[in-house]
């Protein structure tokens, strides 16, 4: 099949299916990783750290589809598992994160891009990114989820496989998904680059988005697919 026909493609079941398995790979591997009593010396902690920041970004990603629509069909369930992913992704919020989401798809690389930073310096640009979309309410929660954790589970544990995979993943989105295929000048219409053609480590890296102008050129193709795009 060939990929202008794929958006076309149903995603029912198989969206919702994906969703749910990231959501629950993230909340199974939460849950074992906060019992874990742990030694430092050992390389499994800092792989493990890795991979739950991986499944953060996969929460994120989720929410994103869910974006455009291209989780499920149905309208409830697509939203519904959007808002789960991102409450999941420490307290974002669905209804807040939809305009502006759009806003970056309908203005990219220019004044009105909430995602974007004609300084291209990474830190200037990563600090306006994360400032644009964390809100008050969001620490408030964030600080009143960590109280009540910590009341339950060990603190390094909390730290480690919570608190640190998901600053990470923050990190993953920003410059894999957005600073890599938004600097610079791109002398396309969606103003947007590409990485070269690596599956496995499109997956890796974010969940083939770094296949950005694909994604930009056919927004409603679901993460799992944009792969057949390139």
């Amino acid at each position: 099949m060939s990929p202008s026909k794929l958006p076309n493609r149903s995603i029912d079941p198989a969206g919702s299916v994906i969703a749910l398995l990231i959501i629950a790979l993230w909340l199974t591997s939460l849950a074992v990783l906060l019992h874990w009593q742990f030694d430092y010396a050992n390389p499994m902690v800092y792989l493990a750290i890795l991979v739950q920041m991986h499944l953060y970004t996969g929460l994120f990603i989720t929410a994103h589809d869910a974006m455009h629509g291209s989780v499920s069909r149905k309208a409830f369930w697509n939203r519904a598992l959007g808002w789960v992913s991102a409450i999941l992704f420490s307290f974002n919020f669905y209804d807040k994160l939809l305009p502006k989401h759009h806003e970056h798809h309908r203005y990219v690389a220019t004044g009105q891009d909430p995602d974007y930073h004609q300084s291209d310096h990474f830190w200037k640009w990563y600090w306006s990114f994360i400032s644009t979309y964390l809100s008050p309410l969001q620490l408030v929660l964030m600080g009143l989820a960590f109280w009540g954790l910590q009341v339950f589970f060990p603190l390094p544990n909390l730290v480690l496989f919570w608190m640190v995979p998901a600053i990470l993943s923050t990190f993953q989105l920003f410059y894999f998904g957005t600073y890599l295929p938004h600097r610079g000048e791109h002398p396309n219409r969606h103003k947007s680059g590409s990485q070269v053609k690596n599956h496995l480590w499109a997956f890796l890296s974010c969940y083939f988005f770094g296949y950005h102008y694909e994604h930009h050129d056919s927004p409603g193709t679901p993460w799992w697919r944009l792969w057949r795009m390139k």
